[in-house]
């Protein structure tokens, strides 16, 4: 039994530090790299790619909205070529920065508000599926499962990983519950590394109103801006290890 686990990070900016990315680094297998639009910029973006060299972590480009203030976890309207273009551009940098660091992007993963919607918007999905294809369609796509990003990424031959959120809160139907909900984010240690293993190994979640949700996944996130992300990520990895889950990037898999 094998999952990836993988992290949002390279969301410093400029002057502004967030997360400690490095530590993380450790006890993850797949880094999602900020493209500079909803967080992170160029200087971020090279040391982050160079961090996960080092530390032997796949490389995934992580693209936003254009929505630093908000960090990207605004709703913004915007139509599916503003969207198409947009995620192009995003992957297209930080796969040239991984280029000159003597790495090859792996995976892309959208972000925040721009994640959240692409999950029901068949418009919004379509367009980011088109956008990872014509870049290279060699790249894994992640989706959230049963979600239209999902469906959109099969339509266009990418190779989808499944999603789980250990940290997050599912509603009944499947979806995460906003950021705006009490409760969204659970920062019990303990409790992440359960919900995490039993995804893992039995392929459920307990959603909000108590009820247990399918939830087969390949990789499951962790998020660097979350307050101890280093030890619960650290936590969260020893616990799938003690459960019998081997820890491997999606990337590694058939090599």
């Amino acid at each position: 039994m094998t999952i990836d686990l993988n992290c949002d990070m390279g969301e410093s900016f400029g002057a502004y530090t967030l997360g400690t990315d490095e530590a993380v680094m450790a006890s993850i297998t797949s880094a999602n790299v900020a493209c500079g639009y909803h967080a992170g910029d160029p200087g971020v973006i090279r040391r982050t790619v160079r961090l996960a060299r080092q530390a032997s972590v796949a490389v995934g480009a992580h693209p936003g909205f254009p929505d630093l203030l908000g960090f990207g976890r605004r709703e913004l309207r915007m139509t599916p070529q503003e969207v198409e273009d947009m995620v192009l551009y995003q992957v297209g940098a930080v796969a040239a920065i991984a280029k000159s660091e003597g790495v090859r992007l792996s995976h892309v993963k959208a972000h925040g508000a721009l994640y959240n919607m692409a999950v029901t918007d068949k418009a919004l999905a379509a367009a980011i599926a088109r956008a990872v294809s014509a870049f290279d369609p060699a790249l894994i796509f992640f989706a959230l499962p049963g979600s239209e990003l999902a469906r959109a990424a099969n339509g266009v031959g990418l190779q989808v990983a499944l999603e789980g959120f250990a940290d997050r809160a599912y509603e009944p139907n499947g979806s995460l519950t906003p950021r705006s909900r009490a409760g969204a984010v659970i920062h019990d240690s303990e409790r992440v590394v359960q919900r995490a293993v039993r995804m893992a190994v039995d392929g459920v979640v307990t959603a909000t109103d108590g009820s247990r949700l399918a939830m087969r996944v390949d990789t499951i996130c962790t998020h660097g801006d979350t307050p101890g992300a280093q030890g619960l990520t650290r936590a969260l990895r020893a616990g799938l290890e003690r459960a019998g889950v081997t820890v491997s990037a999606v990337s590694s898999k058939g090599e």
